[in-house]
C-alpha cells in the first residue's frame, strides 16, 4: 500500500543506511553507494561527501541525486526521495558527529567523530530539494 506523505517523512526520518543513486553518465547505469544521510519532516535531506569524491561530481553534473531507505521487519516498507540540489556548503562544527549519532553512540560514536574530523576535513555539505517521493509498505496489502 502505498505511504502517505507523513509516512514516507516519518520514515525518511528514521536512521536507515540509505543507497545513494545518480546518474554516472551515457554507457554506464547510476553509480549507487550506501550512504549515511539526515533528514527532518518537511525539510531537505542532505548528506556529507568529499568536495573531489566521485560522488560529488557526478551530483554536480547530474544537477541531482536520489536517496532509498528499506526495511524488512517489521513489514517490508521503502521510501524513495529525488531532487535537485539545493545547496553544497562547508561543514559546521560538529556536523561529523551530529550524523554519526544517527548511527553509532558511546565509544564507537566517540572513535568515530574523533577519525571523521582528522580524515574528512575536505567534506561537504549537499542539501537535496526534495521534488518527487515514492513509498510502499508491502506489508499492509491484503
Amino acid at each position: 500500500m502505498a505511504l502517505s506523505r507523513e509516512e514516507r517523512e516519518a520514515f525518511l526520518a528514521q536512521p536507515h543506511v540509505a543507497t545513494l543513486g545518480v546518474a554516472a553518465g551515457e554507457d554506464r547505469g547510476p553509480l549507487l553507494v550506501p550512504i549515511w544521510y539526515d533528514y527532518e519532516p518537511g525539510g531537505m535531506p542532505w548528506i556529507l561527501t568529499g568536495a573531489d569524491s566521485r560522488k560529488m561530481k557526478l551530483i554536480k553534473a547530474a544537477g541531482g541525486f536520489s536517496l532509498l531507505v528499506q526495511r524488512v521487519e517489521p513489514t517490508p516498507r521503502y521510501v524513495s526521495v529525488e531532487g535537485p540540489v539545493a545547496e553544497v556548503t562547508e561543514p559546521a562544527a560538529g556536523v561529523h558527529r551530529e550524523l554519526a549519532a544517527r548511527y553509532l553512540s558511546g565509544e564507537a560514536l566517540d572513535k568515530y567523530t574523533a577519525w571523521a574530523e582528522s580524515q574528512l576535513d575536505d567534506h561537504v555539505v549537499v542539501r537535496m530539494r526534495p521534488t518527487h517521493w515514492t513509498g510502499t509498505d508491502l506489508g499492509s496489502i491484503g
